[in-house]
């Protein structure tokens, strides 16, 4: 039997259906972009930056180990996460403290099991307060020592004067966890409030400004 030769319409139609299974399945189980709408990660990454989320860096044991370069997660990664008071939403932060470990802020600088963490990436808005002067409720200077439990981690902003983080939502599980940020494949300069016009608004200034408001210097920055 002579086979009947497919048409124009239904090849361009195949191709479309494979190109978008293709594309959620990378979605899903590779790769993610992620925006950054807020200033808690400056001035490491800035509001405007749009990453690409390694999704499979994190995944369970099994077979793909051995095909895949998959790791546990580690101390100064960024990853990204569901926020645990709202699911539905993303945050993005640097882990700091790993299961079993002491974590203790005191006067701005973290220790871990005692030993101060030498962190180049933090950035302040105000300096540590002087020895001395009452710090027990502003968690910007004084928090814990508290133990992080199995199974999940303690991250913070590296902005950390403006981070909604560990400090005041508690710990984050490991399964809460989509992936780590690995580079910046767009920059467009923003603020928090930009975030919040309506979409065809953020669309306009996009198009608008496209060229004039690239921060080409950041395209292809790895995020470390």
């Amino acid at each position: 039997m002579i086979p009947v030769p497919k048409s124009t319409a239904r090849e361009y139609f195949e191709s479309i259906v494979v190109a978008v299974i293709l594309a959620l399945f990378v979605r899903t189980w590779c790769f993610q972009a992620f925006k950054i709408p807020t200033g808690s990660m400056e001035n490491n990454l800035l509001i405007g930056d749009h990453l690409v989320v390694n999704k499979f860096l994190f995944a369970p044991a099994g077979p793909e180990r051995a095909l895949l370069p998959i790791r546990t997660i580690r101390r100064g990664d960024v990853v990204v996460f569901k926020s645990p008071p709202e699911p539905d939403r993303d945050f993005i932060k640097r882990v700091v403290g790993l299961p079993g470990e002491t974590v203790e802020l005191r006067h701005k600088k973290i220790y871990i099991d005692g030993t101060a963490l030498d962190e180049p990436y933090v950035h302040y808005l105000l300096p540590p307060r002087p020895d001395g002067e009452a710090t027990a409720f502003d968690k910007r200077e004084t928090y814990g020592p508290v133990t992080v439990p199995a199974d999940n981690l303690f991250v913070m902003g590296d902005n950390r004067d403006n981070s909604e983080d560990s400090r005041y939502w508690g710990f984050l599980p490991q399964s809460y966890v989509k992936g780590r940020a690995m580079m910046v494949y767009w920059s467009f300069e923003s603020d928090a409030s930009d975030y919040e016009r309506p979409g065809l608004e953020q669309l306009f200034s996009v198009v608008t400004g496209f060229v004039s408001k690239t921060r080409w210097a950041r395209l292809g920055q790895q995020i470390d």
